[in-house]
């Protein structure tokens, strides 16, 4: 047996924030980055300030924050250099249509567009603004400029802004944020040029119009493990039965509710898919016949005959030129054995083992990997984190 522990290294970032009501929102970022272990280093331009205090982001990373291009100190005394040699990634958020303007016309009239002309690291920006703004020419003239010399453009988002008016413009929440710096932060680039698919979440089978069974799923690991397998350079396909979370960022969403509709979609896109991860809740039996209007209570017993669905696992392992396969398997009892069963019958190079009981609808897990060497425990933690561990296992397999 061995224990996987895959330590990460401390990142450092530097955030730079211009003016803009969104100014808000990168306080929340800054939280949740220090939160993630990420150390963050805060530039505000002469506008942001105007907005929000540099005290709240110097409170909430236990940095110092720069704002003057001229500001001379023991440390930095041409912060324009040295704070852009010091990280590992920029991000600017949010970012004006000022600030955009500047930068795509490679100007440098104050600290951060300055350090992000001088920098040697990736540097990423998250648009905020009015939509008008946001649609004019000029700022999608600039945005492709930024694109061709390498920048990373994340968002904007739909919905209501600060003035009222509704469109495309508005920054993305700072979990999102997190989410696109944490994806960017996964240099192994593993599974570079791998298409990966992924199922997650429980099917729903109906009775009749209105009612149905389904298994008790949140979809929380499968998407962390889209997450995980997109980080490692991935195309990711994502089937998805019914969850109320928010998806990763993934290059195709396929939504489904049956375990038919989930077996159909998977055949359909997996001649194009090199590994197959399959964490989905697939429920094992759907009703027989079902009724198109809604049954009506009475006092009789009411019995529901049920057949077995497929299993899409077995379908896609048995092809003669199948992908490379992972299952999973929530048991309740006998974890270790049914699971090694399970794997043997289903002709798996992995399959992952959890209890059902503390991993249903948790944020964190212990996972058992069962493959031909034997049994590697991931002990317990976050679910994002475990799903970063299983990815690397894959690929140590997958490159045998």
């Amino acid at each position: 047996m061995t224990t996987c522990t895959f330590p990460i290294a401390k990142k450092r970032l530097l955030l730079g924030i211009t003016g803009g009501v969104a100014a808000y929102k990168a306080a929340e970022l800054a939280r949740l980055l220090t939160q993630d272990g990420i150390e963050v280093h805060t530039v505000m331009t002469q506008a942001a300030c105007q907005f929000v205090g540099s005290a709240t982001f110097q409170a909430l990373t236990g940095n110092p924050v720069y704002t003057d291009l001229w500001e001379t100190n023991a440390t930095h005394n041409m912060a324009h250099i040295s704070l852009s040699r010091n990280v590992d990634m920029i991000l600017v958020a949010p970012a004006s249509a000022d600030f955009i303007a500047r930068l795509a016309g490679g100007m440098a009239n104050d600290l951060l567009t300055t350090l992000c002309l001088a920098r040697d690291c990736p540097l990423m920006v998250a648009p905020a603004m009015n939509r008008q703004m946001w649609e004019n020419p000029a700022t999608q003239r600039n945005l492709s400029v930024l694109q061709h010399d390498g920048v990373k453009i994340i968002g904007p988002a739909s919905g209501e802004q600060a003035c009222g008016e509704i469109g495309m413009g508005r920054m993305l929440e700072a979990c999102e944020l997190l989410q696109a710096v944490s994806a960017a932060f996964q240099t192994d680039n593993l599974l570079q040029g791998k298409n990966v698919l992924v199922t997650a979440g429980p099917t729903f089978e109906a009775i009749d119009a209105v009612r149905g069974i389904t298994n008790n799923s949140s979809g929380k690991m499968g998407y962390a493990v889209a997450q995980a397998a997109m980080e490692a350079g991935a195309k990711v396909t994502l089937v998805s039965g019914p969850t109320c979370l928010t998806p990763p960022a993934v290059e195709k969403l396929i939504r489904v509710v049956s375990a038919h509709d989930m077996l159909h979609v998977v055949q359909a896109e997996i001649a194009q898919i090199d590994i197959f991860i399959s964490v989905a809740a697939v429920a094992d039996y759907r009703v027989e016949k079902v009724s198109q209007q809604k049954l009506k209570k009475s006092e009789s017993k009411l019995s529901i005959a049920l057949i077995p669905n497929p299993d899409i696992l077995k379908t896609i392992s048995s092809l003669p030129k199948p992908p490379f396969c992972v299952g999973f398997a929530a048991e309740t009892e006998n974890l270790e054995r049914n699971a090694e069963m399970k794997r043997r019958k289903k002709n798996l190079p992995l399959l992952v083992a959890n209890l059902a009981q503390t991993a249903i609808g948790s944020n964190d897990c212990e996972l058992i990997l069962l493959d031909d060497g034997g049994k590697h425990v991931l002990s317990k933690a976050p679910k994002i984190e475990q799903a970063r561990r299983l990815i690397k296992h894959i690929c140590s397999l997958y490159q045998q």
